[in-house]
């Protein structure tokens, strides 16, 4: 699910911010990918991380083979939060920033209610979503680019690295062996995506971009966070440069808020999706798949990181409280 999803108002046209922040997602991703993988062959797996050996079940009704190898027009663009990974990544990468001393356990508190009153209640207030989004960004204000990096690689192995779904990962090993390229699309900042995107062993990844002077973010966004009509923003934006046809592309989402860019493709599928996609994926015969089991798909969407779980779970009891008495 959307790491930001909460930042931006769901139900929204492309607007110029969400267009400028797709385009900058995009060039990020490009560059970032270029840098780190120059021949173009791909990043190696890394082999710590678990692995779906169970093959997939039977299409109905049948399907031609899929993903097509030698496709030079195809690429496959990932949701991360609960479609490849377990959780929030946002939440996960502010664990270990606390953990770190980065801000104090009152800013903790501001900024899981935040999250939990846009993702529970549904709240879409413009002036709370700026105060949510300004919270965010006061967290990484003055501190170098270079420095988050280095403490991402540290937090994926602490906190992410085993709450990838095995099988949302083969389906993406799918496309790499097909000889795709394969892109994470989501909202968290897009420092955060590029290495996640790595330890996968992915083409790249496309993110939120903050704006860095000399190296140090300045607590700006350029644009607005990739969500919603801004994903499908970066993913037309990074075709175009790549010379893909979204008509060969894939997309992976399991969010509802995720349907612009789902709907740009030629082959969308809902990964453990929630109540809405669900019903448009089946509306629209879009391919569905599903790895949760039982407790984990009831959960799915509540934020799962130690102490940021507790307080929203109190956020949660309240917001019901107020349900109720309306």
């Amino acid at each position: 699910m959307s790491s930001l999803g909460w930042l931006t108002p769901r139900r929204r046209s492309a607007t110029a911010r969400s267009v400028l922040a797709g385009e900058a997602s995009a060039e990020a991703a490009r560059k970032t990918a270029l840098a780190d993988d120059p021949a173009g062959i791909g990043f190696s797996l890394d082999s710590a991380a678990p692995q779906d050996t169970a093959p997939p079940a039977a299409p109905e009704p049948p399907e031609p083979e899929f993903p097509v190898a030698g496709d030079e027009l195809a690429a496959a663009f990932f949701d991360l939060d609960n479609t490849v990974m377990q959780g929030a990544a946002i939440f996960h990468f502010g664990r270990g920033l606390y953990k770190r001393e980065f801000f104090r356990r009152r800013e903790l508190a501001r900024f899981a209610w935040q999250q939990a009153w846009f993702r529970l209640a549904g709240v879409e207030d413009p002036e709370h979503m700026q105060d949510a989004r300004d919270s965010a960004l006061s967290i990484v204000k003055g501190h170098r680019v270079s420095e988050l990096m280095s403490i991402g690689e540290e937090i994926y192995d602490e906190y992410m690295a085993e709450r990838i779904w095995p099988g949302t990962r083969a389906l993406a090993q799918a496309h790499l062996d097909a000889g795709q390229k394969v892109w994470l699309v989501t909202a968290a900042p897009v420092e955060t995506a590029t290495i996640i995107a790595r330890r996968l062993g992915l083409t790249g990844a496309l993110g939120t971009v903050a704006e860095s002077v000399d190296g140090i973010y300045t607590g700006r966004l350029v644009g607005e966070p990739l969500h919603g009509p801004a994903k499908a923003e970066a993913v037309r934006a990074l075709a175009a440069a790549e010379g893909l046809d979204l008509a060969h592309c894939a997309a992976y989402s399991d969010s509802h808020n995720d349907i612009p860019m789902l709907s740009l493709v030629g082959h969308p599928y809902a990964i453990n999706p929630d109540t809405k996609l669900r019903k448009h994926a089946r509306a629209h015969d879009w391919r569905l798949r599903d790895y949760r089991t039982g407790r984990k798909a009831v959960k799915v969407g509540v934020p799962a990181a130690a102490g940021v779980g507790a307080i929203a779970g109190g956020a949660a009891a309240a917001i019901a409280l107020h349900r109720r008495r309306k």
